[in-house]
């Protein structure tokens, strides 16, 4: 079993910056891939970017040049540096792991940019 606890969302203005984290607890495997997804009211939950064990990246189109994710294996975390956030950045964020067939989720942190 594993819990996922994300922190760092907020209100930012239009071309500002954030950094969200999540924290894992219990274990975490090499195989995982760990990544963050969002969702917009009334949109589905989308992929953000995800980043496996060995450093590989992925990013949805929307955010490349914009966002960074990164991981730490052995403090178990994984991190979202936000740039340059549009208002249509705005939505919960969720921290999530997959192994295999099974998913794990955090309980999501919210993000709003606003003027």
């Amino acid at each position: 079993q594993v819990q996922l606890v994300e922190s760092g969302g907020g209100l930012v203005q239009p071309g500002g910056s954030l950094r969200l984290s999540c924290a894992a607890s219990g274990p975490i495997f090499r195989s995982d891939t760990m990544g963050w997804y969002r969702q917009a009211p009334g949109k589905q939950r989308e992929l953000v970017a995800d980043i496996t064990s060995g450093g590989s990246t992925n990013y949805a189109d929307s955010v490349k040049g914009r966002f960074t994710i990164s991981r730490d294996n052995a403090k178990n975390t994984v991190d979202l540096q936000m740039h340059s956030l549009k208002p249509e950045d705005t939505a919960v964020y969720y921290c999530n792991v997959r192994r295999r067939v099974l998913v794990y989720w955090g309980q999501g942190t919210q993000v709003t940019v606003s003027s």
